[in-house]
């Protein structure tokens, strides 16, 4: 069973949102690049991995 603010969270506009606890126990990429993705969106097909690798990183070179 899935628990709220373990596994999953709420975002602004009322969307489930899984968490990198939640991937880490189901223990592989599901391919959707998820915004948690601990496993660098191995699954996801390119360009699209590369696009989310690059807005990751950018995000966490800001301030």
């Amino acid at each position: 069973m899935l628990q709220e603010g373990t596994d999953f969270y709420f975002n602004e506009n009322g969307l489930m949102v899984l968490t990198a606890a939640y991937h880490l126990k189901r223990g592989r990429c599901c391919g959707n690049g998820c915004l948690h993705c601990p496993y660098d969106f191995i699954n996801v097909k390119e360009p699209k991995r590369s696009e989310l690798l690059k807005q990751r990183q950018e995000k966490n070179q800001k301030p």
